[in-house]
């Protein structure tokens, strides 16, 4: 579980370094979008934590509202980036 952790959250930023380097803003969307699936990938990866008790609940609410977080700024620049 912690190296698919790891990995799907070095994949949220490794994407968005990518997708800056693109050309076209739909380029940068699409490496914008793969960056989302990556967090939704990292929640899932906490949930199961969760349910598994690997972590407690003060710990899993403070991660959901992180990723909470992470996932909008992401559909916010995704949207920038479709709309230019």
């Amino acid at each position: 579980m912690t190296s698919q952790l790891k990995r799907a959250s070095n994949s949220i930023s490794a994407n968005i370094a990518e997708g800056t380097s693109r050309i076209t803003n739909k380029d940068k969307a699409h490496f914008s979008t793969i960056a989302f699936s990556s967090t939704m990938e990292v929640l899932n990866h906490i949930i199961l934590c969760h349910k598994l008790q690997f972590i407690n609940e003060e710990i899993y609410n403070d991660l959901r509202k992180k990723i909470y977080k992470i996932s909008n700024m992401l559909n916010a620049l995704r949207k920038a980036q479709l709309n230019k």
